[in-house]
């Protein structure tokens, strides 16, 4: 065995030894609480509809794209369906890219320049820490929400600088105080970036625009494979953003385009979310029972969050994988979430609650958390 092979061989032998070897699953056939699909568009009949009857308005569309958009992958299409998703979230412009870890790689890495300096929450997403890696900017954390110690590093700040926060938190759920964020980085001249991910769909068409923050963000990133039930992502600002993305986002650069079929989907998921009041109503009535039937036991344990997202702490990612795989035996299928994902000791179920869950479900799962000792 050569020396990169036993390197290899003793990672993967350390992830086993700490209980966080991952392994890819397939469809499970269990009630599904583990998914992003949180209005359902993704399994949604009335999308797939949407999208075969309008297809058959384009009888010359491609499977594929053929290249990037700045070769042979560029279509009128493509940039009028930019357009029509800056204006709903009332942008000036929007650049598509085929992910959100690609529009925030893109972003962060190509944006701050040495000198500069990018400020994230501390539990910022991978991607956007891995976009701030590949610039050459200082880069510098704060606490979770804690507007206090972001002032402090506000008050070193060097160059231009970038402050990064996503709207709702991928893992706890919580949500940002996007206001108060967006006044103290106008106070010190900073640009706020946020991330939409989870958001989008499940509160409106995002917290940026509930809030009314739309002129006081400097970029935001919202993704389609979520809510919106589709795939990829857009980076939404100035018409001066858009253009310097297009010449210095590698990412965007140097990637095939989207295919016709997936922008579709996207425009049809769009369009849906224009008439989905009662499927995000009925959401928010779910994440409410569920939050109440948990807390009746696990009111310590339940990670504060109005969003779909709900994590119940369970420390230590043997308990937590154990504590897991006893809920998907009952038929539900949630999943622990282990460090080094989230901190050692912060191990926890991440429960996802969909529109399409049943309140019987959400009581069903609720009783066995509570029955699980934790």
């Amino acid at each position: 065995m050569n020396q990169a092979e036993k390197f290899i061989q003793q990672k993967l032998a350390q992830r086993l030894q700490d209980d966080n070897f991952r392994v890819l699953k397939t469809a499970s056939g269990l009630i599904d609480f583990c998914s992003n699909d949180y209005l359902g568009f993704a399994r949604s009949e009335k999308l797939k509809a949407l999208v075969q009857a309008e297809i058959k308005k384009y009888p010359a569309y491609l499977n594929g794209s053929g290249g990037s958009r700045l070769l042979s992958g560029n279509t009128a299409f493509t940039e009028e369906l930019e357009q029509q998703i800056a204006t709903i979230h009332q942008a000036e412009a929007g650049l598509i890219f085929n992910s959100g870890y690609d529009a925030n790689l893109g972003l962060f890495s190509c944006l701050p320049q040495k000198g500069d300096t990018i400020i994230t929450d501390e539990l910022i997403h991978a991607c956007i820490i891995d976009g701030a890696r590949l610039s050459y900017a200082n880069r510098f954390s704060f606490k979770h929400n804690d507007l206090d110690d972001l002032e402090k590093k506000l008050k070193n700040v060097k160059g231009i600088c970038y402050v990064a926060v996503e709207s709702v938190y991928s893992m706890d759920g919580d949500t940002a105080p996007l206001k108060e964020m967006s006044q103290l980085t106008a106070k010190y001249n900073a640009n706020l970036i946020v991330d939409e991910a989870h958001a989008t769909g499940v509160f409106g068409k995002g917290l940026v625009q509930q809030l009314q923050l739309e002129k006081q963000i400097f970029a935001r990133t919202v993704t389609f494979g979520k809510a919106l039930g589709s795939h990829g992502a857009i980076v939404l600002g100035s018409k001066n953003l858009r253009n310097y993305l297009i010449n210095f986002a590698r990412s965007f650069i140097y990637t095939t385009a989207p295919s016709f079929h997936q922008l579709l989907t996207t425009q049809m998921a769009y369009q849906l979310l224009e008439n989905s009041a009662e499927e995000q109503n009925q959401l928010l009535l779910l994440i409410g029972l569920f939050k109440k039937e948990v807390q009746k036991k696990q009111a310590n344990s339940l990670i504060a969050s109005n969003s779909a997202i709900q994590s119940v702490l369970a420390p230590g990612n043997a308990h937590a994988k154990q504590i897991a795989e006893y809920l998907q035996k009952n038929g539900f299928d949630v999943r622990a979430i282990l460090s080094p994902t989230v901190p050692a000791g912060m191990e926890r179920l991440r429960i996802c609650i969909h529109a399409y869950n049943s309140t019987e479900e959400i009581t069903k799962l609720a009783a066995l958390i509570n029955g699980n000792e934790q």
